[in-house]
């Protein structure tokens, strides 16, 4: 069992920076990746970025490489999202996931547990 907390949202600029943090609870945590989700108003939940048990590996959305980092701390159970140079369309609920596997995954589908999400608004 995992459990999954974030928090760090909230509203800034266009072109500002934010940093997410997942809080996560549970002995498997550091056996999981790990990785974010995005859900704007009225559109599917997509993929953001993942980073793999280690921290060894990482993948990210198209849309967010460059701008957006991930990283995870495993002796403290966190994973952590800095969003920099954000944009209007950035806008939306950002979920942190436990992937079932070790490597990482941008498929949805692969994340069992799931955070309550934290806003993200960018103001244009």
């Amino acid at each position: 069992q995992v459990q999954l907390v974030e928090s760090g949202g909230g509203l800034v600029q266009a072109g500002g920076s934010l940093s997410l943090s997942c809080a996560a609870s549970g002995r498997t945590f550091s056996s999981r990746a790990m990785g974010w989700f995005r859900q704007a108003p009225g559109k599917e939940r997509e993929f953001v970025a993942a980073i793999s048990w280690s921290g060894g590996l990482t993948y990210y959305a198209d849309s967010v490489k460059g701008r957006f980092t991930i990283s995870r701390d495993n002796a403290k159970n966190t994973v952590h999202l800095q969003m920099n140079s954000l944009k209007s369309e950035d806008t939306a609920v950002y979920y942190c996931a436990a992937d079932r596997s070790t490597r990482g995954s941008t498929n949805l589908g692969d994340y069992d547990y799931w955070g309550q999400g934290t806003q993200v608004t960018v103001s244009s």
